[in-house]
């Protein structure tokens, strides 16, 4: 299929776009070779595929046991603060 300058407009106009007409002729080509490409899908043999409901199919995450720790390595944690004490961030007073 190919566009001509009249239809890329309409198409343009119909979605809002502000396509100036220096841009149509170029707009036109780059349209009609997509539209060209989607055409070209039509003729791959699809007999047979059943349809997916996703491209990674049925597979599972895995899982792990859901337990609370504190990673193991707390003195690492509390480096990432300005100033710590006993083991917990210190941070300034906010209510009164």
């Amino acid at each position: 299929m190919s566009l001509d300058k009249a239809t890329v407009q309409k198409i343009a106009y119909l979605a809002r776009i502000e396509v100036k007409d220096e841009e149509l002729e170029p707009l036109a080509k780059e349209l009609s070779g997509i539209l060209h490409w989607v055409e070209q899908l039509s003729e791959v043999n699809t007999e047979g595929v059943a349809p997916m409901t996703s491209v990674a199919g049925d597979l599972a995450l895995p899982m792990r046991e859901d337990k609370v720790s504190d990673g193991g390595y707390p003195e690492k944690v509390l480096q990432n603060g300005p100033e710590t004490t006993n083991g917990f961030f210190l941070v300034p007073k906010v209510v009164e």
